[in-house]
């Protein structure tokens, strides 16, 4: 990268000017002025012209103006006669040379003037000349004057005078320039643009030997060198390739750091020095706008105002400075409407050249500005990260406020950073202890556990009032249990005791806090739920709402309460006053039971209303639970989309504890994906994790469900009984009996049926349902019936799957009435009634295709085929699929219709609409909305089918590898636990 740039668009300016040195040569001469921006290459057109005069046959006379002359007067003149050979006969110094200077103050002595352009003329005498002056605005007030004297009279003379002259648009305004007092007559005028994109492009590429560099890279030089040729120049000189022969160029960098010598980042101080003190100050703040950090994007108009109040420069010039500045490129509008730097390294550059407390101050008067002109807190807020402390109370509340916002708008990292600001401004220990808290549960949550349990260590300790130690020994405990370290946790919550005398609302908050986090550890857990039974018997009011209701849920899990007892208690303790700590317990809880209840709308708002009353920010042992059980809802209704949306589904293995927390939702995950024919993404998923790495809680649990329905699909009954049976264990030594949380018995039956034991199966199978009837739900009572009919065969196991299917119709949970429908048909067919089996096993399939489940479908087409049927009795996918429902409400959002407009049209609810436009988008192969149109109009013969599902659906495969591996007497049933739903 060395030699002189190549000059691009500049051929008109050139020729012109040689067309006046052709007329200067035939003895009539002008003044030809050439202005332009700093950096926009006048100089190298100077030389340009001054090269081509001389191969022309004129003499080149030179000058260059610079700042340290122009005391000197007519320094500028002589040193432009002082080039080249004296003429032969000077004419000596006229008389009184020296004399009084001009009136005007400029040094301009008439008779040294008249002396000076004597020699011009006589040296014009020899031959045609070529005056070339560079920087004329630098040049001395005698010199300037001089050269506007000789522009009048060189029209007769054989001299061309070419100048060039710096025209930038300034905070300050410019003095006059060279030609403002001539006529136009006399001066020929060319203005220098900015080089377009695609000549500085081929200037990068010119100067960078070995080819193409790479459009990248190419555009990123432009754009930090704003197209400029004097910055292009320097920052190629900075990026030089290495001495390999095949090395590339050095990646644009964005810090003048990385940059070496250092050739770019002093060019770009010249250039500020060039513009004056007041443009450098307006430019150095504008810099610091496009580095205050997170918030930035908040406020987008108004910055020539901006600039101008915090510089104290006129408004009007800092927006035409802006303009001139856009147009040039060095700076660039953004999405947001800001006017920035066109690239981060040019703005780096221009803050290079100022010293760090004066950034930190600028940072200070930018964010006070921004406060008063009433910008939003993010803004503010990122201004105040790298400036000095300010010390006063409204730079806290900025702050806290932009971190409550990055929260909402889930921007961690930026939270974090405004609080970790908060705590450098002086805080009174309560409001140190709440930043502490919160600033402790966000690093934690954020895979930064190293430095969030500190802090949440120094919150507790902080002095302050009762209920902030509460939250803070809350938030310590949760982060701490979710490492595994149960029983530290609760003597942490334990230890609080004393200091809660005369607090029975903080004292109960505890108590419920110390339950939810004992569910990491099985014996904790007991001792826990002991202490609250003989609490509830001795005072119950001492256990508030929120501690009746976590012993109805312990009732529940236990087996020792039906549903509808359970949600009556629930409902009235919900109906009872409740203090803010104790309401999130009470929430979360409340909505567990109800999901359980298979009252799944009244579960939701419970859901939905606890997490909006939830600080986000803040760990809470009930944070997770209703995240957990609003994946547990969308499991229950078969919401498979619903399931793996959701963040938590997906794995993360670089944080063991946030993993221990995402387990249950990744175990639905995992089913989902079963469900939906995807068993690799399925085996990916499960493998990704070991249970044994987390903690000794209930997820673990639901995980190893999971897991055995993963086995069981996929062939592995004895792997798979082998997880259902560990669950149950697990799950038992909880005092977790009844089937409302995982429904292991009734999955181990049919493993158990499929390894050839049917009498344990036919065990398991009964203990199942004598517990779904103590809950009595449809979905638990069906599910069970259905398990026993696989169990027992023959006419009564016929009798129990139309009862099943009779029962689960009622229900709002769609995923259990497919397999009952699965094994009502195989129960018929088993009994040699072919043909009442076929209506079964057709609903089940159009019901399994309605919901996604491609495994359930695949499974109930098995069934068809072996009940006689050669073909499915629906179109699996295409427009052809669609069934009347989900074909009309398909065409009304074509039609652009809302989903609420369509639910009230059709007096439907909403999530009906729901349900059927995401089985109408999988029928017809789309993704979006405004694809329905298109689609509905032309019938595909077919359309994808996930990969895993082709190959369950290839005709002559058994859909079923658990079946495949199971051993039948001859003439019984073929029980399958996929036939079950696992």
């Amino acid at each position: 990268m060395s030699g002189p740039l190549p000059l691009r668009e500049r051929g008109e300016t050139l020729a012109s000017v040689a067309t006046e040195a052709a007329r200067a040569r035939a003895g009539s001469g002008r003044l030809v002025l050439i202005r332009g921006a700093t950096g926009t290459g006048r100089t190298a057109l100077l030389e340009a012209v001054a090269e081509h005069a001389a191969a022309g046959g004129m003499r080149v006379l030179r000058a260059r103006c610079s700042p340290e002359d122009t005391a000197v007067p007519f320094a500028a003149v002589h040193q432009l006669l002082a080039h080249g050979p004296e003429p032969a006969d000077p004419e000596p110094p006229p008389p009184g040379l020296g004399g009084e200077p001009s009136p005007a103050g400029d040094g301009y002595d008439r008779d040294r003037a008249a002396w000076l352009w004597h020699r011009l003329r006589a040296r014009a005498a020899g031959g045609p000349l070529l005056a070339a002056v560079d920087d004329v605005h630098l040049a001395d007030p005698a010199s300037r004057r001089w050269l506007t004297e000789a522009a009048r009279r060189i029209d007769h003379a054989p001299v061309l005078l070419v100048v060039t002259e710096r025209s930038q648009y300034d905070i300050d305004p410019p003095a006059p320039g060279l030609a403002h007092a001539l006529s136009p007559a006399l001066v020929r005028t060319h203005t220098l643009a900015p080089l377009g994109a695609d000549a500085a492009a081929e200037l990068v590429r010119a100067a960078v030997p070995g080819g193409d560099p790479g459009t990248d890279w190419v555009d990123d030089c432009v754009r930090a060198a704003a197209s400029t040729p004097l910055l292009l120049r320097a920052l190629l000189d900075d990026l030089r390739t290495g001495t390999g022969q095949n090395a590339g160029p050095a990646p644009v960098p964005e810090s003048c750091a990385a940059l070496y010598p250092g050739s770019y980042p002093a060019t770009v101080s010249w250039w500020l020095e060039s513009a004056g003190p007041a443009t450098a100050e307006v430019a150095r703040v504008l810099a610091t706008l496009g580095c205050g950090g997170p918030g930035d994007a908040c406020h987008g108009e108004g910055d020539a105002e901006l600039l101008a109040e915090v510089t104290g420069a006129d408004p009007a010039r800092v927006r035409g400075w802006l303009t001139a500045m856009t147009r040039l490129g060095l700076l660039a509008v953004d999405a947001h409407g800001r006017v920035r730097y066109a690239h981060p390294l040019l703005r780096d550059a221009v803050l290079c050249g100022w010293p760090a407390s004066r950034r930190r101050a600028a940072h200070r008067t930018v964010a006070e500005a921004l406060l008063r002109r009433g910008e939003c807190a993010g803004a503010v807020a990122g201004q105040l990260l790298p400036a000095f402390p300010v010390g006063a109370p409204w730079a806290v509340e900025v702050l806290l406020d932009a971190a409550a916002g990055a929260v909402r708008d889930g921007r961690a990292d930026d939270a974090l950073a405004f609080l970790r600001r908060a705590l450098d401004e002086p805080l009174a220990p309560a409001r140190r202890a709440a930043v502490l808290t919160e600033l402790g549960s966000l690093e934690f949550a954020a895979a930064r556990p190293s430095a969030g349990i500190p802090r949440l260590v120094e919150a507790v300790r902080v002095p302050g009032a009762a209920r902030d130690r509460v939250r803070a020994a809350v938030a310590l405990g949760t982060a701490m249990a979710e490492r595994g370290e149960v029983r530290a946790a609760l003597d942490v919550l334990r230890d609080l005791g004393p200091q809660l005398a005369g607090h029975p609302d903080l004292a109960r908050a505890v108590h419920l806090a110390s339950a939810l986090l004992s569910d990491q550890d099985q014996g904790a857990r007991r001792e826990v739920y002991e202490w609250l039974r003989e609490t509830a018997e001795r005072t119950p009011g001492a256990l508030g709402p929120a501690g009746q209701a976590l012993l109805v849920r312990y009732e529940s899990t236990a087996g020792l309460t039906s549903a509808r007892r359970a949600m009556e208690r629930v409902r009235g303790l919900l109906e009872e006053p409740a203090d803010s700590l104790g309401e999130p317990f009470l929430l979360g809880t409340a909505a567990a039971v109800a999901q359980w209840a298979d009252e799944l709308d009244e579960a939701e708002r419970l859901v939905r209303r606890g997490l909006a009353g939830q600080r986000a920010s803040l760990l809470h042992p009930m944070q997770a639970a209703m995240v957990n059980t609003r994946a547990d809802i969308a499991a229950a209704r078969g919401d498979y989309a619903a399931v793996l949306a959701l963040p938590e589904a997906r794995p993360c293995p670089e944080n063991p504890p946030k993993a221990a927390r995402r387990l249950n939702v990744q175990a639905h995950a995992v089913i989902a994906l079963v469900e939906t024919g995807r068993i690799g993404e399925a085996e990916r998923l499960a493998a990704g994790f070991d249970p044994r790495s987390v903690n000794d809680g209930w997820e673990r649990n639901r995980f190893l469900y999971a897991r055995g329905v993963l086995r069981a699909a996929t062939g592995d009954p004895a792997g798979a009984l082998d997880d259902f049976t560990e669950c149950g264990r697990r799950q038992s030594a909880r005092d977790v009996i009844s089937p409302v949380v995982t429904p292991w018995r009734s999955a181990a039956a049919g493993c158990r049926l499929a390894l050839g034991r049917p009498r344990d199966a036919l065990v398991l199978a009964e203990e199942e349902l004598r517990l779904a009837e103590v809950w009595g739900t449809p979905r638990l009572v069906g599910r069970a019936l259905r398990a026993l009919a696989e169990a027992t065969g023959g006419r009564r196991g016929v009798e129990l799957a139309a009862e099943s299917v009779r029962l689960l119709r009622d229900t709002p949970v769609a995923t259990e009435l497919v397999p009952a429908l699965i094994a009502y048909g195989r129960q018929l067919t088993a009994s040699g009634e072919r043909a009442r089996a076929r209506e079964p096993l057709r609903e089940a399939a159009e019901r399994a295709e309605r919901l996604g489940a491609v495994r359930l479908r695949a499974v109930a087409e098995e069934a068809l085929r072996e009940g006689g049927v050669r073909r499915a009795a629906t179109a699996r996918t295409g427009s052809a699929a669609l069934t009347g429902s989900e074909r009309r409400i398909a065409a009304l959002a074509a039609d652009g219709r809302t989903n609420d407009e369509i639910a009230a049209l059709l007096h439907v609810a909403r999530r009906t609409v729901e349900t059927h436009l995401t089985s109408a988008y999988r029928k017809l192969g789309i993704r979006r909305r405004t694809a329905l149109a298109a689609a509905l109009a032309h019938r595909p013969a077919e359309a994808a089918v996930p990969g895993d599902a082709l190959e369950s659906a290839r005709p002559g495969a058994d859909p079923c590898p658990l079946r495949r591996a199971a051993q039948h007497p001859a003439g019984s049933r073929r029980p399958s636990v996929r036939d079950g739903g696992g």
